[in-house]
Order: C-alpha cells, then structure tokens, then sequence
C-alpha cells in the first residue's frame, strides 16, 4: 500500500514537472507578439511617405531604436552615438559646432541636420545620397571619421548582451541581433520622431495668436521665403545653389557628387525651417553662426554661378525692420514639446 502510494506520488511529481517545463519552454520559444503602432499625420500634414511598409512600427521595436541611437558600442571607440550628433535639445542636430566630433578626434565634412519629420522625405543627406530611412544608419556608423566600426563587430557586441538579446526577442521574436533588425529598429525610433507642435502650428489650429511683429514676419517669409521652404515641413526637399562659394578645405561639391552632373554642382538640400533657432550654426557647412547672417547672405553675400538659383541671383530684399519681424517669426517655428518629449530622449 505504502509503496503504491510512493509510486503514485513520484508519477504526479513528474507529471507536474513536466508540465511546468512544457510550460517554460513554451514561453521561451513563443513571445508575445509585439505592440502596433502607427505613425499619424499631423493637422495641415500631408500623408507621411510609407517607410515602414516591410518594417511594421512596433512599441518594442522604437525603444529597441532608441536605445541603440544613444549607444556609443555602435561606433568603435565605444563612445560616440547617433544621439552625440544628433543632440535632442538642438532638435536632434549638433549644438554650436559646424561639423561634429567623430571617432580619435576628428571631425564630419558637413553640419550635423535635424532630425525630425523624416517620414516625409524620401532622400537624405545634404545631397540626398541616401533613399531610405532604414539603410542611413549604415554612412555614419562605417565612415573613418564619424564611427568608424564594422557591423560584424558590432553585433558581437550585442549579441554579448543579455539586455539586447532581450530586446531584440521583444521586438522581432528572435532574441538574436542581426545588421537588418539593428537598422530597422533604428529606422522605427528615428522615423516617428514628428516635430508639429511649434507656436506656428498653434496659431494654425486656432490655439495662439501670432504677435504683430510675428504677424509681419510671417507675411515677409510667404513672399520672400516660401516658395522653397514650403509649409508646414518648411522645406520643398529640392536641391538648390543659394550662392555660397565652394569651401576652401572641405571642397563639397553637393549634389553632384552623387548625380555627377555639372548642373547640380553646388546644389544642397533646402532645410527645413522648424526649430531652426535651435540648429546654429547653418548651410552645409556651418559656414553662418546666425540667422542673422543667413538673411544678410541672402540680401547681398551672393556670389554667380551657372547653377545658382535664378530667383536668388539678385538677391532677396529685406530691409531691416523686415529682417527684425522675420526672425520673430522663425522663432514661432521652435517646438519644446518634441524637444523634451521622453520617448525621444536618451534612456536612463
């Protein structure tokens, strides 16, 4: 009888056993699916540009991305960061510097932009030399002067980690991290990053008034502005030579450095706008410390050229109370809440 009920109490503790292992081994093999998300217009927006077609937005996989974005194991001094370039409190652009600081001491060949709205441009770059969000990642990370690290190397590293593996299951099932999870991750975190919530868009929902000065600027930026920062991105996303001689040391020739025609010689990307009084210095290069001397460029710094655009040629007349009343305006384009927003800043 005794040994009966042995038996009988070691078969119910292994079926228990079992049971429990079967279970464990179910969680391990079977995440939860990831968290949807989606990616909205903001009012006065055109639709975004559908980047995340073969990438779906997750929860998971935009934390993954932020993460990444402020780690320094991306680059190979271990140190340098998507996020030390692309600095959130300068609207994700470098703070007073004309070029940023990249791995061993050196420097980038061109000013660090802003990185907001991107769901909206489909090439990147001042020369547009990339066309998709997901694969931009790659200039930096692998360029001698800014990251300058290997993928192999880099995926050692976070496959070394127990947090990442982690997060990598969270967000693609599979706790292994791979070059495209690594960059599609980062595609998500940088892609929802929207920029819509300046004063100028308050005034435009009814929410604020604009000053008169305010007012007055705005009027002078639709007639001699407008045409090329086009609302509400405040950038066309063309190409354009605004008339600044080609940089003694640096010798960036633009556009034409990826299309090889002459035509585009000298022909950048028009910037956005937004939040442009927190992007100093500007162009291209970071040749101008202030709004102030990027208006007196346009009113008279002009040099020819054959690709210069035909409607700065003569350049644009502002005079000086116009100039004063547009700088009030442009800074009605700063908006603090995507700025401090903490789904986009570093994690603690």
């Amino acid at each position: 009888m005794i040994r009966r009920r042995i038996i009988g109490w070691l078969f119910m503790t292994a079926g228990i056993t079992t049971a429990l292992f079967t279970a464990c081994n179910k969680n391990e093999s079977t995440p939860s699916a990831p968290t949807p998300l989606s990616l909205t217009a903001p009012a006065g927006f055109p639709a975004p540009n559908d980047i995340f077609r073969n990438n779906p937005l997750t929860k998971e996989g935009v934390e993954l991305g932020r993460v990444l974005f402020y780690d320094g194991r991306l680059a190979k001094d271990g140190l340098v960061s998507c996020g030390s370039c692309h600095q959130p409190f300068a609207a994700f652009a470098t703070f007073d510097h004309d070029f940023s600081h990249g791995i061993d001491n050196q420097f980038t060949t061109r000013n660090a932009p802003g990185l907001f709205n991107l769901a909206w441009h489909r090439e990147l770059h001042w020369d547009g030399g990339i066309n998709h969000l997901e694969v931009q990642p790659l200039a930096p990370i692998t360029a001698a002067n800014e990251m300058g690290e290997e993928l192999s190397n880099i995926l050692k590293k976070l496959n070394a980690d127990s947090r990442y593996r982690s997060m990598f299951r969270a967000a693609f099932g599979d706790p292994e991290a791979t070059s495209q999870r690594m960059l599609k991750a980062l595609s998500q975190f940088m892609g929802i990053i929207v920029s819509a919530d300046a004063k100028y868009d308050r005034v435009k929902t009814g929410k604020a008034i604009f000053t008169q000065a305010e007012a007055s600027g705005y009027a002078i930026f639709k007639v001699k502005c407008g045409s090329c920062h086009q609302e509400p991105l405040f950038t066309d996303l063309s190409y354009k030579n605004t008339g600044m001689p080609l940089h003694p040391t640096i010798r960036d020739m633009g556009r034409m450095r990826i299309t090889g025609l002459a035509s585009d010689s000298l022909k950048f990307k028009v910037p956005s706008l937004r939040n442009v009084a927190l992007t100093a210095p500007y162009g291209h290069d970071g040749r101008f410390y202030s709004l102030s001397a990027v208006i007196d460029h346009y009113r008279s710094g002009f040099k020819s050229g054959p690709t210069v655009d035909p409607a700065l040629r003569a350049g644009l007349s502002i005079s000086n109370n116009e100039k004063s009343d547009l700088l009030q305006f442009l800074s009605t384009l700063t908006d603090t809440t995507f700025t401090k927003d903490p789904r986009f800043t570093e994690p603690r």
